[in-house]
Formats: structure tokens, C-alpha cells, sequence
């Protein structure tokens, strides 16, 4: 993996719950914290506990930054994103290079061959889900993701202000 996985704490998978709406499912760590500490980001095992193969590794479950990427869906930023991968040759190498990267980093978690050259959010040839790729982004750190960094750049500081109480 990228970086190294925190284990999930008791008050973690409280955390997660309350941000979630529910358990987290099939979980492998803390991927990335908010700045006040609360998990922003789990690392999924590529198979849930119930069998199912699921390929996204990088699971963003902070409640502001999920609600500014839906934000930015819903502006259409997914659309520019792949009309740019269309036309950007350099774009669409560094970001298959994100496809591989988000790939090694499941593989490290284990096999699920239904799921083999499968990554999420689209990749390696289009976007279809920001927040995928900015949990991949705050997972792995900047120059990793194009898509995700700036999908990161245009949320801003989503941290800057306290979490909300209800998401303990």
C-alpha cells in the first residue's frame, strides 16, 4: 500500500457509523484522518465479509467532503474531466498510472479474481465518481491521482471548519 493503514478503533467504527448511516463493511483500515482526527477515508478489503468483491479500496466517508464532490457532480465536473481525458494524451497516461497505483494497492489487500484490472471511479479511462477519486487522493497523497488531486483543489479546505457534532 501507499501508506500505512491505522487500525479501525471502537471509537473509529463510532465515528464511521454515525458519518455512514451504518456500519462500514469489510473493513482493512484508516486510510486518511481529518485533520480534527476522525477517519476521512477507510481502505475496504477487495472482498466484503459477506463474499461480494468490491473494488473500491479507498472509501471517503468524511460528510463534508462527500457532500462538496456531490457538489462538483452535480456541476458537471465529471463531464469536463472526460472531455480533458479525451483530448489529454499526458492526462490520460498519469491517470491509468492512478489506475495502477489504486490496483497494487488492492492487490496488497488481497486477490478477488472477478475483480482483477478493475479499479473504481471509472479509471483508467473515464470519471465517474469524484469521490473515489479523492479518497484515493487523500489516501495516497498528492502526484498520484491527477483527477483526484484536483477534484482535491476544488473542494478547498473542506476541513477548515469544525466536524459536525452529529458525525461523533
Amino acid at each position: 500500500m501507499a501508506r500505512v493503514l491505522e487500525p479501525l478503533t471502537p471509537a473509529d467504527a463510532q465515528s464511521v457509523a454515525a458519518q455512514l448511516g451504518r456500519e462500514a463493511r469489510g473493513v482493512a483500515g484508516v486510510a486518511w484522518r481529518c485533520p480534527c482526527g476522525k477517519p476521512g477515508v477507510l481502505a475496504t478489503e477487495p472482498r466484503l465479509p459477506d463474499g461480494t468483491p468490491f473494488p473500491t479500496t479507498y472509501y471517503l466517508t468524511c460528510p463534508r467532503a462527500t457532500s462538496a464532490c456531490s457538489t462538483l457532480e452535480a456541476q458537471g465536473l465529471m463531464t469536463e474531466m472526460n472531455d480533458r481525458l479525451a483530448a489529454d494524451s499526458d492526462l490520460a497516461t498519469a491517470y491509468a498510472a492512478a489506475h495502477e497505483a489504486y490496483l497494487a494497492d488492492r492487490a496488497a489487500l488481497g486477490s478477488v479474481p472477478e475483480i482483477e484490472g478493475v479499479s473504481a471511479g471509472g479509471m483508467p479511462t473515464r470519471v465517474k465518481c469524484l469521490h473515489v477519486l479523492a479518497a484515493h487522493a487523500l489516501a495516497v497523497g498528492p502526484g498520484v491521482n491527477p483527477l483526484g488531486d484536483e477534484t482535491l483543489a476544488r473542494l478547498g479546505e473542506f476541513w477548515a471548519r469544525p466536524c459536525l457534532e452529529d458525525h461523533a
